[in-house]
């Protein structure tokens, strides 16, 4: 018997057992819609954190008074380590005095929880508030989708307009007109001169939930030891490690340290924030992986099992394909094809779930949908492997069966 014949039978046996196909290959789908499905969750995150991060361009970079970004996945691992507050005479400084072809934005954070209010309607009290002047929309990658950007007077004298994320205008005025609207932010009026073209889900900034008031009004409502961000994006992005080491330089004088001190602040790149947030996923990853195998092995366990039972159930008919001339190398060929079918089956079928319960979570975090090549050849790869681990055994058992005694079998 050729292999095409064993194909040919080992499919008509799978047809024949319709509920216990189904049964195996839904144990294989489930260990491998677990596996695909999280792994394809966390690829589309990375694209997702690539892309925010992508937005800033690859030639820009922050100082700030802690290092890294300070966020962490998982309770372990070490804490940022924080520096004096730049205050807001040392931001100044920095702005006037950095020679370089670059735009330098100074922004702080106002608030992490505020609530927006207009009319009857009002948001969760998770706004992000910012206090910015002229250049942060672009140095944060944001772009208006109406208004404008604030003016001299308006930074100068710390008036009360506001620029709103697009999540907060379609919460608060539900389509109708918000420019030049009064809302209420943290107690105060403020006048909505300009809205945020949609960023999506984001994981160093206020995404869609940002309010962007002027950086002299922030300074109204914060105390002194708030610490603000310089951001720099450089005219010309060879240039971006020479405009690194003069702003590492220049913000030294500012801190007044000598050559033998090490600098009390943080110079971090955007791609490097990205590959930061990255490299916290690994464990997830990790994880995701270890539940993935272990669900697996329960799955090749019972495929094992099941396969074992069907042995049993057809060893009359070992015995009768044995006294007609099969060999114990054809009897094991036709085992083993069964076993990596129905697994090839319940792969199919976990990795079209997978993939489909991965892109949803992705969805979540503002990323679009991937097909995850890798993970779809890896599912395949590894439902192979599992048919051949778990059908070698039993292949083997039905192979050695003594075809007399196989006849005699009731």
């Amino acid at each position: 018997m050729n292999l095409k014949e064993n194909i040919r039978v080992s499919i008509q046996s799978i047809k024949a057992n319709k509920l216990r196909t189904v049964l195996t290959a839904l144990i294989i789908s489930i260990g491998i819609m677990a596996l695909v499905g999280i792994l394809t969750s966390i690829d589309g995150i990375k694209k997702s954190i690539n892309e925010n991060f992508a937005s800033m361009g690859a030639n820009s970079f922050s100082i700030r008074n802690r290092e890294g970004s300070g966020i962490r996945i998982g309770g372990r691992g070490k804490r940022p380590k924080r520096y004096p507050v730049i205050n807001m005479r040392q931001a100044a400084e920095f702005k006037s005095s950095f020679n370089f072809p670059a735009t330098i934005s100074i922004s702080a954070v106002a608030s992490f929880a505020s609530t927006a209010k207009y009319g009857s309607k009002k948001t969760n009290p998770n706004l992000l508030v910012m206090g910015a002047d002229e250049g942060y929309l672009l140095t944060s990658g944001y772009k208006l989708a109406q208004g404008r950007n604030f003016s001299e007077s308006e930074l100068e004298y710390g008036s009360n307009v506001v620029i709103l994320g697009k999540e907060i205008v379609e919460t608060l005025f539900k389509g109708s007109p918000a420019l030049n609207q009064i809302i209420t932010l943290s107690n105060q009026k403020y006048r909505v001169i300009g809205i945020l073209a949609e960023k999506g889900a984001s994981f160093s900034f206020g995404g869609d939930k940002i309010c962007i008031i002027p950086l002299s009004k922030s300074r109204q409502l914060t105390d002194n030891n708030t610490s603000y961000t310089l951001s720099v994006i450089v005219d010309n992005i060879k240039f971006i490690d020479g405009a690194v080491g003069e702003a590492t330089s220049t913000f030294r004088n500012i801190r007044r340290l000598n050559a033998t001190e090490a600098s009390n602040f943080e110079i971090t790149q955007s791609d490097s924030l990205a590959n930061e947030l990255i490299g916290n996923l690994k464990y997830i990853t990790i994880a995701a992986t270890l539940i993935g195998i272990i669900t697996l092995l329960g799955a090749s366990i019972g495929l094992m099992n099941i396969m074992l039972v069907s042995v049993t159930e057809r060893t009359r008919e070992i015995g009768i394909r044995k006294a007609i001339g099969a060999t114990p190398l054809v009897i094991r060929r036709q085992f083993l094809i069964e076993a990596v079918v129905i697994c090839q089956i319940g792969g199919l079928g976990g990795i079209v779930l997978g993939i489909l319960i991965g892109n949803v979570i992705t969805g979540f975090v503002g990323g679009g949908f991937i097909i995850p090549w890798l993970w779809i050849f890896g599912g395949i790869t590894l439902c192979m492997v599992v048919g051949l681990v778990s059908g070698i055994y039993p292949a083997i058992k039905a192979s050695k069966l003594d075809p007399v005694e196989a006849l005699r079998y009731e």
